[in-house]
């Protein structure tokens, strides 16, 4: 008997080996319960506006004579030709509501940059005119120029923006 209980004992633990239940595979990262599917059908994503494009490097063209206005009254006209980078007519007034008005004229100022974009500076003042073109718009930028508008109409000058396919400006 005392031979069997060795064999026993071994047999048990090969048993015993066999039957172990099997490890565990590691636990995987926990993914979010997914949400049930919608029951209408999905919208499209709404399109982005275009937006426009990087400046370009090249000489400014454009020619505009153009007047604007808006619900509040804001008006103004913009009378510009700009041949190859070079300002040969700019022309533009703003009125502006129970503010006053700005008024521009080339006489009043000299060329200074061309590219990459075009910069007018009034030689006994402060005032800088910048323009620039984005896609088919060309803007007309004021900087430092309350001395070229009346009462406090300079606080809300806002930039002239012409559109070379139509011609229009706002």
């Amino acid at each position: 008997m005392m031979r069997a209980r060795p064999l026993c004992l071994c047999a048990a633990v090969l048993l015993g080996a066999c039957a172990a239940p099997e490890k565990a595979p590691p636990p995987a990262a926990e993914t979010p319960p997914s949400s049930p599917a919608p029951v209408a059908a999905a919208r499209p994503p709404a399109a982005k506006p275009a937006r426009p494009g990087p400046i370009p490097v090249r000489p400014l063209n454009v020619r505009t004579e153009c007047g604007f206005r808006d619900e509040t009254g804001y008006n103004g006209a913009l009378k510009l030709n700009v041949a190859d980078a070079k300002v040969q007519t700019f022309e533009a007034k703003v009125n502006i509501p129970r503010r006053g008005v700005c008024q521009f004229n080339l006489k009043d100022f000299r060329q200074t940059k061309e590219l990459p974009a075009i910069e007018l500076k009034q030689p006994n003042g402060r005032c800088i005119v910048r323009m620039w073109e984005q896609g088919s718009r060309v803007t007309v930028a004021f900087q430092e120029c309350e001395k070229m508008c009346s009462g406090n109409s300079y606080t809300s000058l806002w930039p002239i923006l012409t559109d070379r396919r139509d011609g229009s400006c706002a």
